[in-house]
Protein backbone atom coordinates (compact mmCIF):
# COMPACT_ATOMS: atom_id res chain seq x y z
CA UNK A 1 0.00 0.00 0.00
CA UNK A 2 1.25 3.60 -0.69
CA UNK A 3 1.44 5.70 2.39
CA UNK A 4 3.42 8.80 1.10
CA UNK A 5 1.43 12.01 1.28
CA UNK A 6 0.06 13.82 -1.85
CA UNK A 7 2.69 16.76 -2.47
CA UNK A 8 -0.51 19.24 -1.99
CA UNK A 9 -1.55 17.99 0.83
CA UNK A 10 1.92 18.59 2.03
CA UNK A 11 1.93 21.80 0.65
CA UNK A 12 -1.01 22.98 2.85
CA UNK A 13 0.60 21.60 5.51
CA UNK A 14 3.58 24.02 5.43
CA UNK A 15 0.98 26.07 4.91
CA UNK A 16 -0.60 25.95 7.63
CA UNK A 17 2.42 26.03 9.79
CA UNK A 18 3.26 29.19 8.27
CA UNK A 19 0.25 30.75 8.89
CA UNK A 20 0.79 29.46 12.74
CA UNK A 21 4.28 30.77 13.50
CA UNK A 22 3.70 33.83 11.58
CA UNK A 23 0.51 34.74 12.69
CA UNK A 24 -0.86 32.80 16.15
CA UNK A 25 2.52 32.60 17.59
CA UNK A 26 3.50 36.61 17.63
CA UNK A 27 0.01 37.00 19.65
CA UNK A 28 0.34 34.08 22.42
CA UNK A 29 2.55 36.18 24.96
CA UNK A 30 0.02 39.25 24.84
CA UNK A 31 -3.28 37.13 25.32
CA UNK A 32 -1.49 35.07 28.20
CA UNK A 33 -0.14 38.31 30.01
CA UNK A 34 -3.24 40.51 28.95
CA UNK A 35 -6.19 37.32 29.60
CA UNK A 36 -7.46 38.80 26.26
CA UNK A 37 -6.47 40.07 22.86
CA UNK A 38 -8.10 43.76 21.72
CA UNK A 39 -11.18 43.96 19.32
CA UNK A 40 -8.45 45.72 16.85
CA UNK A 41 -5.97 42.64 16.74
CA UNK A 42 -9.48 40.25 16.64
CA UNK A 43 -10.40 42.01 13.83
CA UNK A 44 -7.08 41.89 12.07
CA UNK A 45 -6.99 37.88 12.87
CA UNK A 46 -10.41 37.48 11.31
CA UNK A 47 -8.93 38.86 8.02
CA UNK A 48 -5.52 36.97 8.53
CA UNK A 49 -7.63 33.71 8.41
CA UNK A 50 -9.56 34.84 5.52
CA UNK A 51 -6.47 36.42 3.59
CA UNK A 52 -4.55 33.07 4.11
CA UNK A 53 -7.63 31.01 3.30
CA UNK A 54 -7.79 29.01 6.41
CA UNK A 55 -11.85 29.78 7.29
CA UNK A 56 -14.32 27.30 7.31
CA UNK A 57 -11.87 24.57 5.88
CA UNK A 58 -14.76 21.80 7.27
CA UNK A 59 -17.57 22.97 4.77
CA UNK A 60 -18.04 22.91 0.87
CA UNK A 61 -16.76 25.78 -1.40
CA UNK A 62 -20.53 26.32 -2.77
CA UNK A 63 -20.71 27.30 0.84
CA UNK A 64 -18.20 29.57 1.42
CA UNK A 65 -15.97 26.90 2.66
CA UNK A 66 -12.96 25.80 1.41
CA UNK A 67 -13.77 22.37 1.14
CA UNK A 68 -10.99 20.51 2.21
CA UNK A 69 -11.67 16.56 2.70
CA UNK A 70 -10.97 15.29 6.48
CA UNK A 71 -7.65 14.56 6.22
CA UNK A 72 -6.71 17.78 5.01
CA UNK A 73 -8.51 19.75 7.68
CA UNK A 74 -6.12 17.27 10.34
CA UNK A 75 -3.24 18.44 8.75
CA UNK A 76 -4.41 22.14 9.09
CA UNK A 77 -5.69 21.72 12.61
CA UNK A 78 -2.23 19.87 13.76
CA UNK A 79 -0.14 22.79 12.73
CA UNK A 80 -2.89 25.49 14.43
CA UNK A 81 -2.74 23.22 17.36
CA UNK A 82 0.56 24.12 17.80
CA UNK A 83 -0.61 27.36 18.71
CA UNK A 84 -1.19 28.66 22.77
CA UNK A 85 -4.18 30.18 24.43
CA UNK A 86 -6.54 28.50 21.54
CA UNK A 87 -5.33 30.96 19.15
CA UNK A 88 -6.26 27.66 17.03
CA UNK A 89 -10.12 28.61 17.29
CA UNK A 90 -9.11 32.13 15.12
CA UNK A 91 -10.04 29.90 12.57
CA UNK A 92 -13.84 29.12 12.84
CA UNK A 93 -14.99 25.59 11.85
CA UNK A 94 -18.77 26.58 11.53
CA UNK A 95 -20.70 23.45 12.97
CA UNK A 96 -21.42 20.60 10.13
CA UNK A 97 -24.88 20.17 11.43
CA UNK A 98 -25.43 23.80 9.51
CA UNK A 99 -25.15 21.75 5.82
CA UNK A 100 -28.09 19.81 7.08
CA UNK A 101 -30.04 23.04 7.14
CA UNK A 102 -32.88 24.51 4.53
CA UNK A 103 -31.92 26.03 1.51
CA UNK A 104 -33.03 29.43 3.58
CA UNK A 105 -30.79 28.39 6.99
CA UNK A 106 -27.99 27.43 4.52
CA UNK A 107 -28.54 30.88 2.94
CA UNK A 108 -28.87 33.23 6.34
CA UNK A 109 -26.83 31.18 8.48
CA UNK A 110 -24.29 28.44 6.88
CA UNK A 111 -23.53 30.86 4.02
CA UNK A 112 -22.04 33.92 6.15
CA UNK A 113 -20.54 31.71 9.08
CA UNK A 114 -18.32 30.59 6.04
CA UNK A 115 -17.56 33.46 5.13
CA UNK A 116 -17.11 35.27 8.17
CA UNK A 117 -19.67 37.29 8.44
CA UNK A 118 -21.28 35.46 10.86
CA UNK A 119 -20.38 33.11 13.71
CA UNK A 120 -22.09 29.97 15.59
CA UNK A 121 -21.46 28.55 18.68
CA UNK A 122 -22.87 25.29 19.92
CA UNK A 123 -25.01 25.30 23.05
CA UNK A 124 -25.23 21.71 24.95
CA UNK A 125 -23.89 21.52 28.02
CA UNK A 126 -25.50 22.75 31.02
CA UNK A 127 -25.34 22.05 34.87
CA UNK A 128 -26.98 19.04 35.29
CA UNK A 129 -26.33 17.89 31.92
CA UNK A 130 -22.99 17.24 29.84
CA UNK A 131 -22.46 13.99 29.12
CA UNK A 132 -25.68 12.50 29.58
CA UNK A 133 -27.93 14.32 27.07
CA UNK A 134 -30.69 12.81 27.48
CA UNK A 135 -30.59 14.71 31.11
CA UNK A 136 -30.62 18.09 29.47
CA UNK A 137 -33.23 20.78 30.54
CA UNK A 138 -33.75 23.43 27.78
CA UNK A 139 -37.04 22.96 26.72
CA UNK A 140 -38.79 24.33 23.47
CA UNK A 141 -42.34 23.97 24.10
CA UNK A 142 -44.79 24.34 20.78
CA UNK A 143 -47.45 26.52 20.96
CA UNK A 144 -49.42 28.12 18.19
CA UNK A 145 -46.92 27.68 15.63
CA UNK A 146 -43.85 28.73 17.72
CA UNK A 147 -41.53 27.44 19.76
CA UNK A 148 -40.94 28.92 23.53
CA UNK A 149 -37.13 28.46 24.47
CA UNK A 150 -36.14 28.37 28.20
CA UNK A 151 -33.10 26.79 30.02
CA UNK A 152 -29.35 27.48 30.87
CA UNK A 153 -26.47 26.39 28.90
CA UNK A 154 -23.00 26.45 30.49
CA UNK A 155 -19.23 25.73 28.84
CA UNK A 156 -20.57 27.50 25.75
CA UNK A 157 -17.02 27.94 23.83
CA UNK A 158 -16.65 31.34 21.67
CA UNK A 159 -20.33 32.39 22.72
CA UNK A 160 -18.59 35.68 23.66
CA UNK A 161 -17.98 36.29 19.82
CA UNK A 162 -20.88 34.10 18.09
CA UNK A 163 -24.07 36.16 16.93
CA UNK A 164 -26.12 33.12 17.21
CA UNK A 165 -26.37 29.83 19.14
CA UNK A 166 -27.24 26.15 17.74
CA UNK A 167 -28.90 25.08 21.04
CA UNK A 168 -30.06 21.41 22.17
CA UNK A 169 -33.00 21.27 23.38
CA UNK A 170 -35.72 18.72 24.30
CA UNK A 171 -39.46 19.54 22.68
CA UNK A 172 -42.14 20.39 24.92
CA UNK A 173 -39.27 18.87 27.79
CA UNK A 174 -39.66 14.76 26.23
CA UNK A 175 -36.04 13.69 26.67
CA UNK A 176 -37.42 11.71 23.40
CA UNK A 177 -37.76 14.99 21.36
CA UNK A 178 -33.70 16.35 21.29
CA UNK A 179 -33.65 19.15 18.37
CA UNK A 180 -31.48 21.91 17.65
CA UNK A 181 -32.37 25.31 17.43
CA UNK A 182 -30.17 28.44 15.57
CA UNK A 183 -30.88 30.69 18.17
CA UNK A 184 -30.37 34.43 17.28
CA UNK A 185 -28.12 36.11 20.37
CA UNK A 186 -29.75 39.20 20.02
CA UNK A 187 -33.43 38.25 20.15
CA UNK A 188 -35.29 38.86 23.77
CA UNK A 189 -35.23 36.70 27.02
CA UNK A 190 -31.35 36.23 26.16
CA UNK A 191 -29.08 37.25 29.07
CA UNK A 192 -25.41 36.16 30.17
CA UNK A 193 -25.43 34.72 33.24
CA UNK A 194 -22.13 34.84 33.69
CA UNK A 195 -18.72 34.47 32.01
CA UNK A 196 -16.17 32.13 34.57
CA UNK A 197 -12.68 32.11 34.28
CA UNK A 198 -10.56 28.61 33.57
CA UNK A 199 -7.42 27.29 33.73
CA UNK A 200 -6.20 28.24 30.57
CA UNK A 201 -6.49 31.03 28.73
CA UNK A 202 -8.63 31.18 25.83
CA UNK A 203 -8.78 33.95 22.68
CA UNK A 204 -12.51 33.53 23.37
CA UNK A 205 -14.92 32.95 26.16
CA UNK A 206 -16.96 30.24 27.22
CA UNK A 207 -19.81 32.35 28.92
CA UNK A 208 -23.18 30.70 30.06
CA UNK A 209 -26.61 31.82 29.05
CA UNK A 210 -29.70 32.05 29.98
CA UNK A 211 -32.73 31.65 27.30
CA UNK A 212 -36.50 32.45 29.02
CA UNK A 213 -38.89 31.58 26.88
CA UNK A 214 -37.06 33.29 24.07
CA UNK A 215 -39.92 33.28 20.70
CA UNK A 216 -38.61 31.01 17.98
CA UNK A 217 -40.56 30.08 14.49
CA UNK A 218 -40.69 26.54 13.05
CA UNK A 219 -37.82 27.90 10.45
CA UNK A 220 -35.41 27.70 13.42
CA UNK A 221 -35.55 24.26 13.60
CA UNK A 222 -31.98 22.93 12.35
CA UNK A 223 -32.79 19.25 11.01
CA UNK A 224 -36.16 17.67 11.97
CA UNK A 225 -37.52 17.94 15.91
CA UNK A 226 -36.29 14.63 17.61
CA UNK A 227 -33.58 14.75 15.48
CA UNK A 228 -31.62 16.44 17.60
CA UNK A 229 -29.05 13.79 19.22
CA UNK A 230 -27.70 12.44 15.85
CA UNK A 231 -26.44 16.21 14.26
CA UNK A 232 -25.09 16.74 18.35
CA UNK A 233 -23.31 13.48 17.74
CA UNK A 234 -21.84 14.19 14.14
CA UNK A 235 -20.32 17.79 15.76
CA UNK A 236 -18.91 15.83 18.52
CA UNK A 237 -17.06 13.44 15.95
CA UNK A 238 -16.31 16.47 14.35
CA UNK A 239 -15.34 18.55 17.63
CA UNK A 240 -13.58 15.09 18.48
CA UNK A 241 -10.98 14.66 15.20
CA UNK A 242 -10.31 18.50 15.56
CA UNK A 243 -8.89 18.18 19.05
CA UNK A 244 -6.87 15.08 18.17
CA UNK A 245 -5.21 16.87 15.58
CA UNK A 246 -4.86 19.72 17.92
CA UNK A 247 -3.36 17.72 20.48
CA UNK A 248 -0.82 16.28 18.15
CA UNK A 249 0.54 19.82 17.11
CA UNK A 250 0.82 20.52 20.65
CA UNK A 251 2.55 17.48 21.76
CA UNK A 252 5.13 18.12 18.39
CA UNK A 253 5.64 21.60 19.74
CA UNK A 254 6.49 21.28 23.06
CA UNK A 255 8.96 18.06 21.93
CA UNK A 256 10.40 20.46 19.75
CA UNK A 257 11.16 22.98 22.29
CA UNK A 258 12.23 20.45 24.46
CA UNK A 259 14.18 18.96 21.98
CA UNK A 260 16.33 21.79 21.26
CA UNK A 261 16.51 23.14 24.84
CA UNK A 262 18.34 19.66 25.77
CA UNK A 263 20.80 20.00 23.06
CA UNK A 264 21.68 23.79 24.58
CA UNK A 265 21.18 23.60 28.04
CA UNK A 266 24.85 22.54 29.41
CA UNK A 267 25.12 20.93 32.54
CA UNK A 268 28.11 18.79 34.58
CA UNK A 269 30.15 19.88 31.31
CA UNK A 270 27.70 18.43 28.82
CA UNK A 271 24.80 18.74 27.02
CA UNK A 272 21.73 17.35 29.61
CA UNK A 273 20.22 15.42 26.57
CA UNK A 274 23.56 13.16 26.51
CA UNK A 275 22.20 12.02 30.04
CA UNK A 276 20.08 8.65 29.42
CA UNK A 277 17.42 10.67 31.71
CA UNK A 278 16.39 13.29 29.62
CA UNK A 279 17.33 10.73 26.45
CA UNK A 280 14.82 8.43 27.14
CA UNK A 281 12.76 11.17 28.22
CA UNK A 282 12.68 12.54 24.45
CA UNK A 283 12.74 9.05 23.00
CA UNK A 284 9.40 8.06 24.72
CA UNK A 285 7.72 11.60 23.36
CA UNK A 286 8.57 10.93 19.82
CA UNK A 287 7.21 7.52 19.93
CA UNK A 288 4.11 8.62 21.59
CA UNK A 289 3.44 11.17 18.71
CA UNK A 290 4.71 8.43 16.25
CA UNK A 291 1.88 6.51 17.51
CA UNK A 292 -0.71 9.28 17.57
CA UNK A 293 0.09 10.78 14.47
CA UNK A 294 -0.36 7.40 12.93
CA UNK A 295 -3.32 7.03 14.17
CA UNK A 296 -5.16 10.09 13.70
CA UNK A 297 -3.86 10.04 9.78
CA UNK A 298 -5.71 6.42 9.51
CA UNK A 299 -8.91 7.57 11.06
CA UNK A 300 -9.14 10.76 8.99
CA UNK A 301 -8.08 8.49 5.10
CA UNK A 302 -10.69 6.25 6.49
CA UNK A 303 -13.32 8.44 6.68
CA UNK A 304 -12.59 10.03 3.51
CA UNK A 305 -12.96 6.80 2.30
CA UNK A 306 -16.44 6.34 2.93
CA UNK A 307 -16.31 4.78 6.33
CA UNK A 308 -19.42 3.76 7.90
CA UNK A 309 -20.95 5.85 10.36
CA UNK A 310 -21.23 3.94 13.23
CA UNK A 311 -17.42 2.99 12.66
CA UNK A 312 -16.57 6.96 12.16
CA UNK A 313 -18.20 7.27 15.85
CA UNK A 314 -16.59 4.46 17.28
CA UNK A 315 -13.16 5.80 15.74
CA UNK A 316 -13.35 9.32 16.81
CA UNK A 317 -13.92 8.37 20.50
CA UNK A 318 -10.09 6.06 19.90
CA UNK A 319 -8.57 9.01 18.37
CA UNK A 320 -10.06 11.44 21.04
CA UNK A 321 -9.28 9.58 23.77
CA UNK A 322 -5.34 8.69 23.15
CA UNK A 323 -4.49 12.01 21.17
CA UNK A 324 -5.79 14.00 24.45
CA UNK A 325 -3.73 11.27 27.11
CA UNK A 326 -0.83 11.05 24.75
CA UNK A 327 -0.52 15.00 24.46
CA UNK A 328 -0.93 15.14 28.44
CA UNK A 329 2.26 13.04 28.69
CA UNK A 330 4.02 14.58 26.17
CA UNK A 331 3.91 18.30 27.41
CA UNK A 332 4.35 16.84 30.97
CA UNK A 333 7.53 15.33 30.03
CA UNK A 334 8.70 18.24 28.15
CA UNK A 335 7.84 20.47 31.16
CA UNK A 336 10.49 18.18 32.44
CA UNK A 337 13.49 18.52 30.48
CA UNK A 338 12.67 21.78 30.63
CA UNK A 339 13.08 22.56 34.35
CA UNK A 340 11.98 25.61 35.97
CA UNK A 341 11.99 27.24 32.65
CA UNK A 342 9.08 25.20 31.43
CA UNK A 343 7.38 26.22 34.36
CA UNK A 344 7.59 29.93 33.53
CA UNK A 345 4.24 31.64 31.16
CA UNK A 346 6.73 33.00 28.68
CA UNK A 347 7.13 29.85 27.87
CA UNK A 348 5.31 27.93 25.52
CA UNK A 349 5.36 24.56 26.78
CA UNK A 350 4.15 26.15 30.26
CA UNK A 351 1.28 27.19 28.52
CA UNK A 352 0.43 23.90 26.56
CA UNK A 353 0.36 22.09 29.71
CA UNK A 354 -2.82 24.49 31.29
CA UNK A 355 -4.11 24.33 27.75
CA UNK A 356 -4.36 20.53 26.93
CA UNK A 357 -5.54 19.37 30.00
CA UNK A 358 -9.07 20.58 28.74
CA UNK A 359 -8.76 17.83 26.01
CA UNK A 360 -9.39 15.17 28.09
CA UNK A 361 -12.78 16.62 29.34
CA UNK A 362 -14.71 18.69 26.58
CA UNK A 363 -16.35 17.30 23.78
CA UNK A 364 -16.52 13.95 26.36
CA UNK A 365 -14.00 13.25 29.02
CA UNK A 366 -11.74 10.00 28.56
CA UNK A 367 -14.03 8.41 30.82
CA UNK A 368 -16.86 9.11 28.25
CA UNK A 369 -14.82 7.73 25.41
CA UNK A 370 -13.67 4.67 27.28
CA UNK A 371 -17.27 3.74 27.38
CA UNK A 372 -18.28 4.59 24.36
CA UNK A 373 -15.31 2.05 22.76
CA UNK A 374 -16.23 -0.21 25.59
CA UNK A 375 -19.88 -0.40 24.46
CA UNK A 376 -18.28 -0.89 20.63
CA UNK A 377 -16.31 -4.15 21.34
CA UNK A 378 -19.26 -5.54 23.57
CA UNK A 379 -22.04 -5.27 20.07
CA UNK A 380 -18.87 -5.52 17.30
CA UNK A 381 -16.10 -7.56 18.89
CA UNK A 382 -12.23 -6.10 18.79
CA UNK A 383 -12.69 -5.90 14.61
CA UNK A 384 -13.24 -2.01 14.72
CA UNK A 385 -10.09 -1.01 16.67
CA UNK A 386 -7.79 -3.74 15.59
CA UNK A 387 -8.49 -4.60 11.97
CA UNK A 388 -7.27 -2.70 8.93
CA UNK A 389 -10.41 -2.34 7.18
Amino acid sequence: MDLTIPKPDLELKARARRFAETVLFPLEEELELNGHLPDATKAKLKQAVVDHGFNAINHAREHGGQGLSIFQQTLVNEELGKATGGLWAAAWHPAVALKHGTAEQIRDYLVPSCQGRRRSAFAITEEGAGSDPRRVRTRADRRDGRYYLSGEKWFVTSGDVADYLIVHAHVDGDPDKPTLFLVDKDLPGISVKRIPKFMHNYVFEHPEFVFENVALGEDKVLGRVGGGFELTKDWFVEARLQIAANCLGAAIRAAEVANKYAAERVQFDRPIRDFQAIEFMIADMAVEIMAAKSVIYRVAWEIDQGLDRKLVHARASAVKLYASEMAGRVVDRALQVLGGRGYMRENPVERLYRDIRVDRIWEGTSEIQRAIIGGQIKKRGLGPYVDWA
